[in-house]
């Protein structure tokens, strides 16, 4: 374990070699611009680079001051880890690398299977969809763009206050019960037979499934730092493609299931048996889900997730990359004025517009592709088999861009790479031959363009890390959400049935819409870098004392501090 020792006791317990002075930030970000020369080097605390723990690098909470500000803090908030708040502890890289493992497995993990159940739900439309459900319904392509639609507006009206909803009860309590509630209503779907009931349903849907997503990762980053958040989200939404994949496969049996009465078409049996699952997934979620690090021990778990220590460790490593993680507690709901506060904070509007844009990108392909692939002359079950290596690679590519934000702390540039990719691939969709169509290099065409990297997971941590409150992520998570279910609003009546079979219309649509999603990515990345510039300026001109009293006594809050920078 890394030593520390204090300055009086320097000289006798460190070599000349092994001493190293740290330069102590006098802000949250580094700044001490505003110290006199004598000031800039404050000899408080001294490691021995040779057992050098990530746990004893400078941190917020080294300040005295600061560890007290943030104490009386977290006990006026009733934070329900507060009494594992340990400004002193140390730990080894060995055991931080232990908890992430642990957090990965219970957190990360059971996050993904959720929201696999969910997709199973939500998607399977497409599977049913190749099973000629729309012609067995007696429905139109319009009919089911309009459910299409509903069923977003519903799951885009549900987002913030299914937020809200899970900061007054506690997302342990709310997203099981999603799940079980939204389980029902997909079994549902085994019995409609109207109209009606296909748009009843889509709805249903979407009022219960809305809030999911920001719910379960406002609960991920109560386990996991910020620059570890975007590869633990990147894992969490690549349920959102292999979803598609494994209800491929599962299509193949189910689809096969031939019956007589109100199911006697195969469709049926894919919305009830999948229905079935995402039930189970629920029940068991009320069991898997803790409130927090410091909440793992429960009767039907008495031995809890962590040892003693290694909860300790969770709390302060987490608070040590964002101490504000600490401003609420888990079952505190958000009040009104910190709400219309959150709904205008302006600095958070680069990242959803982004998002929107981004989302706009390849719905309306998608959303077809299943349909396409029947035109072209494919049964139902190529057809959903042809639907996999598309799913495959958007995984591969989520995933490396997930990865690489947390190695190189990159989003603006990492998410202009999706940018340039439906750029290069639309604009050949856009001049497709009309006329003795290629198949197959239709198909290969179609799978490039939605292969892209979608920007889900870095949407939602970048909204994250630049919130620094919890309140403000909390509805942030929600509005980032709902910008994307409006994206997909918009993405889902760009192809009509009046500009159909090449829709050239919407492809050209498509292709200004990805300049456009270019363009909010420099133009996010600018803003950012001006913020943060303006912010530095103020702070330079201010002394020490200065800083230290604006630290303790502003009244600014979240990320309107000017000790806070924005991540871009």
């Amino acid at each position: 374990m890394a030593q520390r020792y204090s300055s009086s006791e320097k000289s006798s317990n460190l070599d000349t070699e092994a001493q190293r002075v740290f330069e102590i930030p006098q802000d949250l970000t580094g700044s001490n611009k505003g110290a006199t020369k004598n000031e800039e080097q404050i000899n408080v605390t001294y490691y021995d680079d040779d057992l050098l723990s990530s746990s004893s690098e400078c941190h917020v909470f080294t300040n005295p001051q600061q560890a007290k500000y943030y104490r009386d803090l977290y006990e006026s908030t009733d934070y329900e880890c507060r009494h594992l708040f340990d400004p002193d502890m140390t730990w080894t890289e060995e055991e931080e690398r232990s908890v992430v493992k642990k957090n990965d497995w219970y957190v990360t993990f059971w996050a993904f299977i959720m929201f696999t159940a969910l997709d199973f739900d939500r998607y399977n439309i497409a599977q049913a969809l190749s099973a000629n459900m729309l012609d067995d319904l007696k429905l139109t392509t319009d009919d089911y763009n309009l459910g299409n639609t509903i069923n977003l507006v519903c799951f885009l009206a549900a987002e913030l206050p299914s937020q809200l909803i899970s900061k007054k009860i506690g997302a342990d309590i709310w997203i099981p019960t999603q799940l079980c509630l939204w389980s029902a209503v997909s079994m549902c779907q085994a019995a409609m037979t109207t109209r009606a009931g296909f748009l009843a349903t889509r709805g249903l849907l979407g009022a219960l499934q809305g809030g999911f997503i920001c719910d379960v990762c406002l609960w991920m980053s109560y386990f996991f730092t910020s620059k570890e958040l975007p590869f633990r989200l990147s894992l969490f939404y690549i349920a959102n493609p292999m979803t598609s994949v494994w209800s491929s496969l599962l299509s193949f049996a189910l689809l096969k299931i031939k019956t007589s009465g109100i199911m006697e078409q195969s469709f049926r049996w894919l919305f009830l048996i999948e229905g079935i699952f995402t039930f189970l997934v629920g029940v068991a979620s009320f069991f898997k889900m803790p409130a927090s690090a410091a909440q793992t021990k429960a009767w039907y778990r008495k031995n809890g997730w962590y040892t003693d220590r290694e909860e300790k460790i969770v709390v302060n490593r987490v608070l040590r990359d964002d101490p504000q993680k600490g401003d609420m507690n888990n079952r505190q709901p958000v009040s009104l004025k910190e709400l219309w506060r959150s709904l205008t904070d302006y600095d958070l509007l680069p990242i959803y517009i982004v998002r929107l844009l981004a989302d706009i990108g390849n719905t309306p392909v998608k959303n077809y592709m299943t349909l396409t692939l029947r035109k072209l002359g494919f049964s139902t079950y190529q057809t959903n088999a042809l639907t996999i290596p598309y799913n495959v690679l958007c995984t591969i590519t989520m995933v490396i861009m997930g990865y690489l934000t947390e190695k190189i702390n990159e989003r603006s540039f990492l998410i202009l790479v999706s940018a340039v990719w439906l750029i290069a691939t639309l604009i050949p969709l856009r001049f497709w031959p009309g006329s003795q169509v290629d198949i197959w290099g239709t198909y290969a065409l179609l799978t490039v363009i939605l292969s892209s990297p979608p920007v889900w997971a870095l949407s939602i941590s970048w909204c994250s890390a630049n919130s620094n409150s919890v309140r403000s992520r909390a509805v942030s998570a929600a509005l980032v959400n709902m910008f994307s279910q409006t994206a997909n609003i918009i993405g889902s009546n760009i192809y009509r049935a009046d500009d159909k079979p090449l829709y050239h219309r919407g492809n050209t649509q498509l292709v200004g819409i990805a300049f456009g999603f270019a363009g909010s990515c420099l133009l996010t990345k600018a803003y950012y870098i001006y913020r943060n510039k303006y912010r530095d300026a103020i702070w330079s001109k201010m002394t020490t004392e200065e800083q230290e009293e604006y630290k303790l006594t502003t009244t600014d809050v979240g990320n309107k501090r000017l000790d806070f920078r924005f991540v871009h």
